[in-house]
């Protein structure tokens, strides 16, 4: 399958590798190095996501560092921020349909993990962190706090209401082919790319979180 390029951002005290071809697939360490390793680690969980959307994917990761980005604020707080140069670039509709359909199965991932998730999660170490339906409420308000960065309105949908959660992805993943030329979807804003590797990512982190923390161990 050749090698998997990977966009390197640097914080002050985080590091993000991010797989550009794989939305969803991204980790972050405190070094460049424990970033790569971590992310590698994490190919057999990610295995998940293209299964579902039915795409071929080959567990032994061959990652290769294409670019390396300047993190900001945002990226020690704990998201990636910078978008890479590849993710201007305009998409093939091949390309655009396989990016779309990575990020629907990432959205499939969460909602598989949260319903097999007990609704108390357990603590950390500090006897912090949400439990299972605060996580899910959170990542339905991410998604709507996002829609403006891609010239969209969404209303967060309540928990539970599946109809509505469905329409908010489905207006998400219209606004990614909407740039399918690789430019911003409004002023300001993200490109299409960037949008479904930060909106796939934050879907992957905590279903992650939620399996990990389910555990009784």
């Amino acid at each position: 399958m050749g090698a998997r390029p990977v966009a390197i951002e640097i914080g002050t005290k985080r590091v993000f590798a991010s797989a550009l071809d794989w939305p969803g697939w991204c980790r972050t360490a405190r070094t460049e190095q424990l970033a790569i390793e971590t992310l590698a680690s994490y190919a057999k969980r990610y295995a998940a996501v293209p299964l579902a959307a039915g795409i071929r994917f080959a567990k032994e990761p061959d990652l290769t560092v294409v670019e390396r980005l300047r993190g900001n604020a945002t990226t020690d707080y704990g998201a990636p921020a910078a978008e890479a140069k590849v993710e201007s670039e305009p998409m093939t509709r091949a390309e655009l349909e396989r990016m779309c359909a990575l990020v629907a199965a990432t959205w499939a991932e969460f909602d598989r993990v949260v319903k097999g998730a007990p609704a108390e999660l357990r603590k950390g170490p500090r006897g912090g962190g949400r439990d299972r339906d605060k996580m899910v409420d959170h990542v339905l308000g991410a998604e709507s706090g996002y829609a403006p960065k891609l010239g969209l309105k969404l209303k967060q949908p309540a928990l539970g209401d599946r109809a509505a959660i469905s329409e908010n992805r489905r207006s998400l993943l219209a606004a990614f082919r909407a740039g399918a030329d690789g430019k911003p979807l409004r002023e300001g804003g993200w490109n299409a790319r960037y949008a479904a590797r930060r909106i796939a990512w934050h879907a992957m982190d905590h279903a992650w979180e939620i399996e990990d923390r389910s555990s009784t161990a």
